[in-house]
Order: structure tokens, then sequence, then C-alpha cells
């Protein structure tokens, strides 16, 4: 397949570059300093119409592709974590779920809300259901016409900013039967008896919150479960199948930290002079460049093929997962070459890639930590091996 950029993708890339270099660089380093979630950012995003971008026109979006988004995320995530990674939840995940199994209620509300600015939150993790996320407590049961739900989510991403909540809880008809995990919408400030808990004071991302959300007897009508056409016994597969595009997105973030954190070292390396020369005559300097660069070509085919995979509809789990972790990974391995090539500098928070080191470490847990996808990986190519 040809990943060679058509003149619309060219374009759609270069506003989204222009924008990031223009506007969001400049804010970056504040927001990791306030840890507040950057508004002005967000009316920015919206302006340049990158939230809902993949909406079908006929619920108000633009009707672009995976890739399409991927080039905006890669492009914000190259200057700023946070706003990359508000652009995926955008266009991504929650949102996806509801735009693929949700009814034309459900579709057009979630729509709405997001081309109105809010980032989407996706309740699936708990203190004790992380990786293992089928094991969740959080209990949905049926009386009439509503559902009541109790239980605490953990590490949700956007939890005190984000309206809509798609949140994963074990559902539970009137007789007391299990039937299967399901996706509930709840809006913040409408829906009562959901609460925000404790903020986790975070490493890096740090304008874009993580907290508990909680529910307490939160009860919301039964036309706010999300059930996929094979019903809830089957069906929270399928509702984990959109968290996997939502893995490409983070894919993207983590590349573009990568390449911030090259750009950066690249430019310092031709600056910064020592014994005479700069230190980009080096040889030393010479291989962490090449690595960086060779790492950053690889990690951006595997994300273009995953998202060329999902916007197709061909299967994606794999190329989703090979994307993810690879990306990730480089993430950490490429700046912590650009913070020894930085040095002392490096270390300090007088340029950027001290930040960029600690945004990268969260791709390698957030949406599926590097061990989960490699079980991903391994139970795809192994699967007609070992049955």
């Amino acid at each position: 397949m040809n990943f060679q950029l058509s003149p619309e993708r060219l374009k759609l890339q270069s506003a989204a570059r222009e924008l990031a270099r223009g506007q969001i660089q400049a804010r970056a380093a504040e927001i990791d300093r306030s840890e507040e979630y950057p508004w002005d950012n967000v009316a920015r995003l919206k302006e340049a119409g990158f939230f809902g971008m993949t909406l079908p026109t006929e619920y108000g979006g633009r009707g672009l592709s995976y890739l399409d988004a991927v080039l905006v995320i890669d492009e914000m995530a190259r200057v700023c974590g946070i706003t990359g990674r508000i652009v995926v939840e955008a266009n991504m995940g929650a949102i996806g779920a509801i735009m693929r199994y949700g009814t034309e209620a459900q579709k057009k509300l979630a729509a709405a809300l997001v081309l109105d600015g809010d980032k989407p939150a996706i309740c699936i993790t708990e203190p004790g259901a992380g990786s293992a996320a089928s094991e969740m407590t959080t209990r949905a049961e049926k009386r009439g016409d509503t559902y009541v739900l109790n239980g605490r989510k953990h590490w949700i991403t956007g939890a005190g900013i984000s309206r809509l909540h798609l949140v994963f809880a074990r559902v539970f008809d009137e007789a007391g039967e299990e039937q299967g995990i399901g996706g509930f919408i709840a809006i913040r400030g409408e829906t009562k008896g959901l609460r925000i808990g404790r903020r986790e004071p975070a490493m890096g991302l740090r304008g874009l919150p993580e907290a508990e959300v909680i529910f307490e007897d939160m009860e919301v009508p039964a036309a706010s479960l999300v059930v996929p056409p094979r019903g809830l016994r089957k069906g929270f597969a399928d509702l984990m199948d959109a968290y996997n595009a939502q893995r490409v997105g983070a894919a993207a973030v983590a590349l573009g930290i990568a390449e911030g954190a090259y750009d950066a070292a690249l430019e310092y390396a031709g600056i910064r002079k020592q014994f005479g020369k700069p230190i980009g005559s080096f040889q030393g300097v010479h291989f962490q460049l090449a690595d960086m660069a060779l790492e950053i070509e690889a990690g951006t085919h595997l994300l273009y093929h995953a998202a060329w995979l999902k916007q197709n509809g061909k299967p994606f789990k794999k190329e989703a997962a090979m994307a993810k972790l690879f990306c990730s990974e480089l993430a950490m391995r490429a700046t912590t070459k650009a913070v020894q090539i930085f040095g002392g500098y490096g270390y300090t928070t007088e340029y950027p890639v001290e930040r960029m080191m600690r945004d990268a470490k969260v791709c390698e847990i957030g949406e599926g930590t590097s061990e989960i996808q490699r079980m991903v990986i391994a139970r795809q190519i192994l699967g007609d091996v070992v049955g």
C-alpha cells in the first residue's frame, strides 16, 4: 500500500503544524507547570475543525479518516503531548464506540458534546481491575426503565473536565442475573450520583487530570445503555474493539513526542559546541540521532498501516497493538537520548526535553501497558498454532 500523502492530507498536516508551532507550542511548558487544563488550546482546536473531525458529516463532523486524525494528533503531540492526547479523545475512544454501536439518539448527543469542545472520558479502569478489565466490579442494576450504578473507576483521563462519560459496568437484570458488561452514557453535571474523586499527582501530561470517578446510586435511563449487535454477553469484546482504535491514537501521541524530542536534539546538536566544534560533529551524537531517525521512520509506517486498516474496515487489532507498543517504547528511548544529548541542560526545565521524557512514560502504561500489547500480539500470531 502507498502511504504517500495526498495533496489534501498534506494540506491538513500543514494546517495542523502551523497551529501547533504557531500557538500550541508556546503554551506547553506553562500547562505543565500550572497543571491546568488548556481550555485556550481546546478553543483553537475547535476553530480549526480538529474536534470531531472523524464524525460523519450528518452528525456535524468532517467525515475524515483515522489517518487524517493521526496526522493532526502527531503534529500536536510533537510540541505538546497533552494537546495531542486531547485530539485523540475528541475523535476516538468513547466517541468512536458510541458512533459505532450507539442508537441514533446516543450518537446525536455524543456528537453535539464533542463538537462543542468536550473531551469524552472512557471509564474502564478500576482500583482492582486495570489490565484485567473484565474483572471490573462496578454494577448496573435494572430497575424498571432505569439502571442504578454503583462503583468506582480509577485513572480516568479528563475526570472533572469531561462531560460525556462512557461507563463500563456489569449489567444485572431485575431478577439479579448478570447479563454481561455494557457501556452507559452519563453526563457530568446532569447525571445525579456521578462524583469526581481524588486527582492523581502525575509525572507527566500534567495539564490533563487523571482522577477517580465514583458512582453512588447513579441513576441513568435504560436508553443510555450502549449495546453492540451481539448483545451484552458477547458485546464487551465489541466495545473494547473500539478501544483498539484509541490505541492507534495513543501511538500517534507517542510518535509525536519522539519526533519532538528528535527535533530539539537535532537543533541543539548544531548549536551546542564542545572542544571547539558543534556536538553534532561527534560520532557518539551521530549514532544517537541516527537511531532516533531510523526508529521514527519505522514507527510512522507501523502507525499509518494500523490507521489505514482501521479506516478500511479490516482487522487491525494486532497492528494497533504493534504500533502502540513500538511507538510508546520509542518515545521513551528517543526522549532519553535527547536528554543525554542536551547533557546537564537536558535535566533542567529550561529546555523541553525533560518534559517530553516525563510525558513519554505514560505512553507505555495508558491504553494498555506494553506487557498487554505483547500479549495481544502473541495471541494474534499464535492463534492458529496453539488453538
